[in-house]
Order: C-alpha cells, then sequence, then structure tokens
C-alpha cells in the first residue's frame, strides 16, 4: 500500500471520529440547553406566583400607603419574573395590573403592548388574551380626557381592543358595557343603545348599563 492511499485511510478515519464526537455531542448540549430554559421558568414562576400575591394584597389592603408599597413590591417581582423567561407574558400582564393600581397608567399601557405582542402573545390562552384586551381597553378610557385627536385615537384603539375581545369571549358583559360608552364618546348614539342592551342580557345587575 502506497503513502497516498495510507495517507486517504488516516483522513477518513479521522473525520469519522470527528463526525462520532460531534453526534456524540449534541444530546449533552440540547440536554443542557433544556436544563436551562427549566431552570428559567421555574424561577419565573417562582417570581410571578409571589408578584400576584403581593398584588392581590394591595388590593385587599385598607391603607393607601401600605397597599402602594406592596404593588410596588408586586411590580418588581414582575420585572424578575420577566428577566427569567422574556418570553412569558404573565409576567408582563401582571405588571402591569399592579402599575395601575399604583397609577402609573402609561407604563403599565406599555407593558400590556409588550404582553399582546409577537412572539410573547403566543403564550397566551384565548381567554387570557382576552382580559389582557379588556385591562388595555380600560386603561385607555381611564386616560381619555380632553377633545381632538388625542381622545379619538384612544377612544379607537379602545374599541379595536373590545372588539376583540369579543371575538375570543361573545359573553363578556364589562366588555360590552365598554363598547357601548367608546360608541357614546364618538357620538354613536343607537349602536350604544344596542350594545348596552345585549349587556343587560348578558348581566342585568350591569349598573353603569343601566344608567346608558
Amino acid at each position: 500500500m502506497g503513502a497516498t492511499e495510507l495517507a486517504v485511510q488516516a483522513l477518513t478515519l479521522a473525520f469519522a471520529l470527528i463526525i462520532f464526537l460531534y453526534l456524540r455531542s449534541i444530546p449533552r448540549q440540547a440536554l443542557s440547553r433544556l436544563r436551562h430554559l427549566r431552570q428559567s421558568t421555574t424561577e419565573s414562576h417562582r417570581h410571578f406566583v409571589r408578584g400576584a400575591q403581593l398584588l392581590s394584597r394591595a388590593r385587599a389592603h385598607s391603607s393607601p400607603y401600605t397597599s402602594l408599597a406592596l404593588a410596588r413590591s408586586a411590580v418588581a417581582e414582575a420585572d424578575l419574573a420577566i428577566a427569567a423567561d422574556p418570553r412569558d407574558a404573565a409576567p408582563l400582564i401582571l405588571k402591569a395590573l399592579a402599575l395601575d393600581h399604583d397609577g402609573h397608567r402609561l407604563p403599565a399601557l406599555r407593558a400590556l403592548d409588550a404582553a399582546l405582542s409577537p412572539p410573547t402573545s403566543k403564550s397566551l390562552s384565548d381567554r387570557d388574551r382576552a382580559d389582557a384586551l379588556l385591562k388595555r381597553a380600560e386603561i385607555q378610557l381611564a386616560l381619555v380626557g380632553g377633545r381632538g385627536r388625542q381622545l379619538k385615537r384612544r377612544v379607537d384603539l379602545a374599541i379595536g381592543d373590545l372588539e376583540d375581545v369579543l371575538r375570543f369571549w361573545p359573553e363578556n358583559g364589562k366588555a360590552k358595557v365598554l363598547l357601548g360608552e367608546c360608541y357614546e364618546k364618538k357620538g354613536w348614539k343607537e349602536e350604544a343603545k344596542g350594545v348596552f342592551m345585549e349587556a343587560l342580557k348578558v348581566d342585568g345587575s350591569l349598573i353603569s348599563t343601566q344608567e346608558g
């Protein structure tokens, strides 16, 4: 056997060995990534649960000072959950709810925008998406003031969200009430009356609907 043939065989064996070692390393690397992902998800869930508990206490507390302090702690836990798993929309929604409780509506809107934007929104069920859209519409309407383009823009954004809510959740009485209020602000009285009547059929105890 000549030197050339020996060299070719040696190169072939070396190449086969490299491929073998590479294929063996793939499962180990994948397992390592999966382990890191599971740790991140567990950590995110832990902070999310803490934040949700803090927000629940904030809403129930009679002292405004303590309530705000608890809401701010909930925001901090939500931020830690987001850092651990940025692809999960739930901590972003928790942050928005805590910020809204604290009176910071514009940052709350930004958090909801992030939660409802792809790819993060893929982690939401239809009902969770509807809840987030409903909350965003509520905040948009709470920020409505004055006249002109700013009012029209916020009302139009709220209408878009509320119509999406009713596609996911047709029997949501609260969404119907808010949609009726939006129609009123736009001067669409007949449309508002129709939506209010639909809301009363869903839930006759809705006081604002009866007033509408």
